[in-house]
Order: C-alpha cells, then sequence, then structure tokens
C-alpha cells in the first residue's frame, strides 16, 4: 500500500529524540532543569538519583550508535557542540521519570517473562540459532553492564513500555484532520516542461594560470594529499594468549551441565495461524479445511495475507502459552489443529508445513566449542594482567615497543598512514590492526601524547603512540591541471546554466506558454506523468518538485533536473486530488500510521509531565566531568 504519509511521518520520527529534547526546553525552560546539585548523583529524578557510572555507561552507549549512524567518530567536544551530552541525559532523566511513574501504578513483570523476553532477543542468540548464555554475557559486558544491572534495566523498560502503551493504544486523530493531510499529500500535479542542457551554451573561455590555482587554492580538499601520520603501537588479542591458560575436563563438564540448553538445537516447526472470533467459527472452518477446502483459500475469506498467515519459524519454548505450544508440537505436518484458544481473546486453528528435527549434543559433542569459548573467557582475565603490567613498564620509563616485548604484547610501527589506512603510495597498509577504531584513535591523538590502551570490540587491546604528522598539502597545478580544469569548467557553465534557465522561466511566464522557449532551444515540450509530492527521480528533482507544489495553476517555474546537470522549465497545467476503489483503503492506513506517530508524541508529553511533576536537579560540574566538557 501506499505510504500517504510518509513524508509527514518521516520527518515526525526523525525529529522525535531532538524535539522531544527541544520540546522539554523551549516549553518548561532550560533552567528548569539544569539547577542545583545533587551532592552523591550526577542527576536527581524525584527521589530516584542517576549515578555518574549509570550516566556514563549509556552515555557511551549513546554515543557509539551516534556515530554509528553517522558513519564518523564523535570526540568528546564535538559531541558536546552537537549536543550529544544533553540529550543523552535527558532520555536518561525521562526513562527515570517514566520508570518513577510505573512504579507508582505497581507496573512490573515476573521473573518468568523477563526470562522470555531476553531469550528472545535475537542479538543473545548463538551460531545454532538459539539463546546463548555466553554471548549474553559478552554483549551485556561490551555494553558495560553486570548481569543483574542488565536484567534490572531490561525489567524496567518493560514496565515502561506497560505505560506508554497504556498511553498510545488505541489513539486516533480526528477524522477532519488527517482528511486534511490525506488531501495534501496525495494532491497530484501534471506540467508542461522543456529541458536546458549545457549543449545549449556556447564554449566556456579557458581560464588563465592564476584563475586555476586559486580554484585550486580554494577546494583544497579535492587537489591535496591527504594528512599522514607515524604510528608505532602495541597489540594483544584474546586468541594470542589462548594457549597461556588452563581448560580442564571438569570446567567444559560444569559449563556443559549449567547450560546444556545452548549447545542443544531444539526441534523447530513452521506454523500457520487463522484467528477466529469464537470458537463456534472455528470449529466450522476445522470442519471445512477437513473436507476439503484448502487452508489458504478459509485465510483469504477472513482477508489474512500470505505474509500474516505464517506465525513464524519457532521452538517450544518460543510459545509462551503451554497449551498453544502443546497443540502445535502435537501436530502431523500438514494438519490443522482443534480450535486453540487464543493468548488474548478468540480462538484459532494451526497449520504446521514444515519441521525441522532438533540435534541432541553430548558433552563430548560439544567439547570443543566449549574448550574455545572457556579459553577466550579466561584470556581476557590474562589479558587484563598483561596490560597491567604493560602499564607498569611504561611508567618505569619504557617505550611501547620495549614495554610490549616485555609482556608479550606484538609490537607494530607504521612510518604513514592516511586515514583510509593507505600508505603514500596508494597500497594498503600490511600489518594494520584489523579493528576498524584504530585508525579513528590514531588520527584523533596529540603528537607523542601516551595513551592508554583502548579495548577494541573484538576484544583486543591495542596501545598507539603518533610520533609525527605529515600535514595534508595542496597539490602543484602542473599535476592537478586537467582534473582542477575539468571541474573549473563544469561549474562556470554550471553558473551561466543556471542564469539562463532564470531568463528564460521568466519569458516563459511572460508568454503564457513554453512555445517561444522551446523554439529558441530547439526542443520540444515535454509533457509530464502525474507527479506527487514525494517524486524525486532522474528527470523531476526534489527541488524542482517543492517549487511545482508550491506554485498556482498556470505558474512556470525552474530548477535542476534530477541529473545530467541540466535545468527543466515547467508550467503547471494541472491539478487533481485522486479518488479510486482504493482510495478510502489507503487513507484509512495512512491514518492509523499518523495516529501511531502522534501517540508517540503523546509518550512524550507523559515523560515531560513526569519530570516536572517529581523535579530534576543536576550536577553540572559532574556532568561536565563526566562528558569531558570544558567547564
Amino acid at each position: 500500500m501506499i505510504q500517504w504519509m510518509h513524508q509527514l511521518s518521516k520527518s515526525w520520527v526523525a525529529s522525535l529524540l531532538m524535539g522531544g529534547l527541544a520540546l522539554s526546553f523551549v516549553v518548561w525552560g532550560i533552567a528548569d532543569v539544569f539547577t542545583g546539585q545533587s551532592a552523591g548523583a550526577l542527576a536527581t529524578v524525584g527521589s530516584t538519583e542517576i549515578s555518574s557510572d549509570s550516566f556514563a555507561r549509556t552515555y557511551r552507549n549513546f554515543l557509539r550508535n551516534q556515530g554509528q549512524q553517522m558513519g564518523m567518530d564523535l570526540t568528546p567536544e564535538l559531541a558536546q557542540k552537537m549536543g550529544f551530552d544533553r540529550a543523552a541525559l535527558q532520555q536518561m532523566i525521562d526513562r527515570t521519570a517514566l520508570d518513577n511513574t510505573a512504579a507508582r501504578f505497581g507496573l512490573t513483570i515476573s521473573d518468568a517473562e523477563l526470562a522470555q523476553q531476553v531469550r528472545a532477543q535475537p542479538v543473545f542468540k548463538g551460531a545454532t540459532g538459539e539463546f546463548d548464555h555466553n554471548v549474553f554475557l559478552q554483549a551485556v559486558q561490551g555494553a558495560g553492564y553486570s548481569e543483574p544491572a542488565f536484567l534490572e534495566e531490561m525489567r524496567a523498560d518493560q514496565a515502561r513500555a506497560q505505560l506508554t502503551t497504556a498511553m498510545e493504544a488505541g489513539f486516533f486523530l480526528p477524522d477532519s484532520y488527517t482528511r486534511g493531510l490525506f488531501r495534501y499529500v496525495t494532491e497530484q500535479r501534471a506540467v508542461d516542461y522543456v529541458i536546458v542542457s549545457p549543449e545549449s551554451m556556447g564554449p566556456v573561455a579557458p581560464p588563465s594560470d592564476d584563475v586555476l590555482a586559486g580554484y585550486i587554492k580554494a577546494h583544497p580538499e579535492r587537489f591535496s594529499t591527504p594528512e599522514y601520520r607515524e604510528v608505532e603501537y602495541a597489540f594483544i588479542a584474546p586468541q594470542d594468549v589462548t594457549s597461556l591458560v588452563t581448560v580442564t575436563d571438569k570446567m567444559i563438564a560444569d559449563e556443559f551441565k549449567e547450560h546444556e540448553a545452548n549447545y542443544n538445537v531444539p526441534e523447530k516447526r513452521d506454523v500457520e495461524q487463522i484467528e477466529f472470533p469464537n470458537e463456534a467459527d472455528a470449529k466450522a472452518a476445522e470442519a471445512r479445511i477437513k473436507a476439503g477446502t484448502p487452508f489458504e483459500k478459509v485465510a483469504e475469506e477472513r482477508k489474512i495475507s500470505a505474509a500474516s498467515l505464517l506465525l513464524g519459524t519457532l521452538s517450544k519454548a518460543d510459545i509462551p502459552d503451554a497449551a498453544r505450544a502443546d497443540a502445535i508440537f502435537a501436530l502431523p505436518l500438514n494438519q490443522v489443529s482443534d480450535p486453540v484458544k487464543g493468548a488474548l481473546n478468540g480462538y484459532v486453528l494451526f497449520r504446521v508445513t514444515k519441521i525441522t528435527p532438533g540435534i541432541a549434543r553430548t558433552l563430548d559433542d560439544s567439547k570443543a566449542q566449549i574448550r574455545e569459548q572457556l579459553a577466550l573467557q579466561l584470556a581476557g582475565a590474562k589479558i587484563t594482567d598483561i596490560l597491567n603490567a604493560y602499564e607498569d613498564a611504561r611508567s618505569g620509563g619504557a617505550d611501547i615497543a620495549t614495554a610490549a616485548k616485555k609482556v608479550g604484547m606484538k609490537v607494530g610501527h607504521i612510518k604513514a598512514v592516511d586515514k583510509a589506512g593507505l600508505a603514500p603510495g596508494g597500497e594498503k597498509i600490511a600489518d594494520l590492526p584489523a579493528d576498524p577504531e584504530f585508525l579513528t584513535t590514531a588520527f584523533t591523538a596529540e603528537v607523542g601524547e601516551d595513551n592508554d590502551p583502548v579495548a577494541a570490540k573484538s576484544g583486543a587491546y591495542y596501545a598507539l603512540k603518533v610520533n609525527g604528522v605529515t600535514p595534508a598539502k595542496l597539490k602543484p597545478l602542473d599535476e592537478v591541471r586537467a582534473d582542477a580544469l575539468a571541474a573549473w569548467t563544469a561549474e562556470e557553465k554550471s553558473k551561466a546554466l543556471a542564469v539562463k534557465a532564470v531568463a528564460l522561466a521568466a519569458q516563459a511566464q511572460k508568454d503564457g506558454n513554453l512555445a517561444a522557449v522551446a523554439k529558441e532551444l530547439k526542443v520540444t515540450v515535454q509533457q509530464s506523468p502525474a507527479l506527487s509530492r514525494n517524486t524525486n527521480d532522474t528527470t523531476f528533482s526534489a527541488d524542482l518538485i517543492t517549487k511545482l507544489f508550491e506554485a498556482a495553476p498556470g505558474a512556470i517555474v525552474q530548477a535542476p533536473q534530477g541529473t545530467g546537470g541540466n535545468y527543466i522549465i515547467a508550467r503547471i497545467t494541472g491539478i487533481v486530488h485522486p479518488q479510486n476503489s482504493g482510495t478510502e483503503q489507503m487513507y484509512a492506513g495512512g491514518r492509523g500510521q499518523i495516529s501511531q506517530q502522534a501517540a508517540l508524541d503523546l509518550s512524550a508529553v507523559l515523560a515531560n509531565a513526569s519530570r516536572t511533576q517529581q523535579g530534576v536537579k543536576v550536577n553540572q560540574k559532574l556532568l561536565q566531568q563526566v562528558t569531558g566538557g570544558a567547564s
């Protein structure tokens, strides 16, 4: 179905984080939040304290996620300039305020429900596709949590979700409001247009060497060598020390006994379901299916699509309700179950279309895998000892190479490397550590500065020192003449073409049509297909579409074409609001989407109201210390 609220909902969702932050600061005032200090905490919401350690962990994860989304490394200074320190704290304050409200209402989840939620998370599944306790611990510890702290936070998340779901469920915006939006978003326009191409321009006189040299100087990012850095480093990975640790057969047996379920692969079934409002309808459908009516036909009659028919590929543990789990796993292949009571209401018919047998692995089957896992875990502790010894050696005056060799770390020296990991000759640096953050660290470190060992996502550690920097510098004119001349010529021609398009559009507006302009350009007037507000292709650019939907019927607009360096001059010839058999269905779906987005804003308002009611105090000095900001 056409996502008719795409533009509105996209901007609504994208601005939710920073928009919610701005809303609270504007409506309630930034001074209302950042006043006072709580001696033992970074922030206090009501009577609940947010410790500096808790915020530091949250802030690290926040910056890591933001950096990955932006494709860049966020230094403390840059993060502060972008307001990320306040954004992360605002999120944490809002969550704490909602947690307090949820606790006041007695909202929580049981240990069994919490365990099921954890086991269902894809990020905690191992190679077998099942929950793996070791993978879980590694992920949790990598995010800076202990297991109890993570489980407590996840429990709070679930309780908070109960609170916000109560706000959001069943909310709909008024019909008159959404119909106005619907007409706005689904409006279509048609135009007559001509294309003004660079070929319609005369040749551009070549520049003098002085002009070209000035152009190169004005665009150093295009015509400079990269910055190079000389780096020496020490490096150690868990695999480097597994030979130094001992994994006994008893340790393997104890691990297998404690987490035996993680090493077995349970039977899985592909399950389909059809839901019915009551048992009588379900029994009638069951009788029809047993009499020969296809299962898919019954689903189609109930307006259930093929995609919605599939419940999923499930193990018995994936199904929270025991009665439904027993019914599904008692079914023969391609047979239909008796009516089973639904999770909330109504009844369900199940069908199993595929059975993947489970694998019961013995201790002997799992020994090699467990030995490797335990060796890597023990290696982590060994690495800590090695890093402590390395730091002691460095504190005693040893340089990186001497200290690393003394404790058994690998040593490397790179004479010159750029941010892409290339040597001055353009070849890849062969012995560059594989961690993607290594180069980021190398290019943010100060020259000659001793850096503490940095943990890589792989579990490895490295310490580096930048011995020297070769700054980026402009290449000689003769070396880049051809590229610079081509770029300068293209820019000059583009500027002249833009001026010409504006003049021709003014002439067409005066004429009331495109005939004279088309004759001058020696092109034909073309007719567009129906254009919508989200049209953006190689012919009709977003810039042109914006102008077309802002102009009156009969108006002339001009803008760059989607690609190719051309310009388009267009005259609006028609405006329609489509009405067809699918319009109401499209409207209903879109109204649901935009209402859901509005409901999310209600949850943001609830968070702000909870925060204001409970009161917030922030220790600004401690915040600056934790985030690396200046006083």
